[in-house]
């Protein structure tokens, strides 16, 4: 059984925004390990836009699966902003998504460093019309740090999925 859902699931949300539409959705996801995607996909019908998603752990499937550059792993480590935002656009490359998503970060409760501790977690969310990274520090625990960065990206979908749905309403194919 997953996490307790109630009032207005922000997965209901999505599939109320997408469903019908031209735009799909993947999921690339590290330290949620592929929580988004089973939030998703816990509505009937999320198969109309949701496409696949991809849990990349280890630093070489992020590498080789997303195409995350080596140098970003190397400078900048797998828990980092260009990390994400790297993640999020290699999965819509993988997929052909219109919308990606990506989590990486230190749920815990090891894996800290002195300048990034557990509860760091990098968000990004990419679209044709760009990307955006959010940094968030949360307390909490192990559970608490995915559910957290799942809703997290969540909302951050449906602050995408808003903005192509509007911009293609006003699209005429036939002009």
């Amino acid at each position: 059984m997953g996490p307790p859902m109630t009032g207005d699931a922000l997965e209901r949300q999505i599939f109320r925004i997408l469903a019908g539409t031209d735009i799909t959705l993947a999921s690339a996801e590290s330290c949620t390990g592929g929580l988004i995607a089973y939030r998703i996909t816990t509505v009937a019908g999320s198969s109309e836009y949701f496409l696949g998603g991809v849990v990349a752990y280890a630093n070489d499937l992020k590498t080789r699966l997303l195409g995350v550059s080596a140098d970003t792993i190397r400078t900048d480590g797998a828990v980092s902003s260009a990390c994400a935002r790297e993640m999020a656009e290699g999965v819509r490359t993988l997929t052909g998504a219109t919308i990606g998503v990506s989590t990486t970060g230190i749920a815990g409760p090891g894996g800290a460093t002195a300048t990034k501790p557990v509860g760091l977690i990098y968000i990004a969310c990419s679209t044709p019309n760009g990307t955006r990274v959010e940094e968030v520090r949360w307390r909490g625990d192990r559970a608490q740090h995915m559910v957290d960065a799942a809703e997290f990206g969540l909302r951050m979908v449906i602050d995408a999925a808003t903005e192509a749905s509007a911009a293609s309403v006003g699209a005429d194919p036939d002009i």
